[in-house]
């Protein structure tokens, strides 16, 4: 009950395009108030089905305590068939846990190569590759976006252009490491994106650069923002109370 849960996929060039699954969970302050007999028990047997889930898939778990008000944490999930992600929430909500817990917040997306990158490849920034044990950065920030239609009538060579300056600042900032989800048709937002890094900071000072790049004005919404801590599942069901 130790793993860093972050297990099965290696980082590898995306050949064979993956679901990408970011579930935010809120436990009811109800559950708080079992005995503690009863919050241990209920504890292991979640615990139990998140680490099945990553023995065979990649899973990497987060806490959002004292982050935000509105969720607790996130498990963010890759599977080659979306009824993985419908089997793993339908065993979580079965527990004794999930029985006190909701889910405020849900985003799904696939894996894809951007159409702006061309033969251009830059390790760790375009999203390219999928999580995996090897990837052990401290912090996640997470969001949908969603860009203007009128994006999408301007001429490639244009999009092209404002997307290789948006590149060039990102490759500023090597710490942050960028994994894009698409999500046209599949969800609500057109994107989902997630940045992984040990310096908030560099993150922070990031967006805000990028908020100067000829591409941001055709951003449509890019909130809510989630602020993760990567913490393993039974850490994180410690927090919880």
């Amino acid at each position: 009950m130790k793993a860093q849960v972050s297990t099965g996929i290696e980082p590898v060039q995306i050949t064979k395009r993956h679901f990408l699954k970011y579930t935010f969970f809120k436990v009811d302050p109800q559950w708080r108030r079992l005995s503690n007999e009863e919050k241990s028990s209920s504890k292991h047997e979640f615990a139990s089905v998140v680490e099945g889930f990553a023995k065979d898939n990649a899973l990497k778990s987060y806490s959002l305590v004292g982050i935000r008000g509105d969720t607790d944490f996130m498990l963010w999930t890759i599977a080659g068939q979306l009824q993985q992600f419908q089997d793993l929430t339908s065993d979580l909500l079965s527990s004794s846990l999930g029985k006190y817990l909701e889910i405020p917040y849900s985003y799904l997306a696939m894996t894809k190569k951007s159409e702006y990158l061309g033969d251009h490849h830059h390790e760790g920034q375009e999203g390219t590759s999928l999580i995996s044990s090897s990837s052990n950065s401290r912090y996640l920030f997470v969001y949908p976006f969603i860009k203007k239609r009128e994006w999408y009538f301007l001429p490639h060579e244009d999009r092209t252009r404002m997307m290789a300056q948006h590149f060039k600042i990102g490759h500023k900032y090597t710490s942050v490491q960028i994994h894009t989800g698409y999500s046209f048709g599949l969800d609500d937002q057109e994107f989902v994106l997630a940045f992984e890094t040990d310096q908030p900071a560099d993150f922070s000072d990031l967006v805000m650069e990028l908020r100067s790049s000829e591409a941001s004005r055709y951003t449509e919404l890019e909130t809510p923002i989630f602020t993760c801590i990567a913490t393993p599942i039974d850490e994180i069901l410690t927090l919880l109370g």
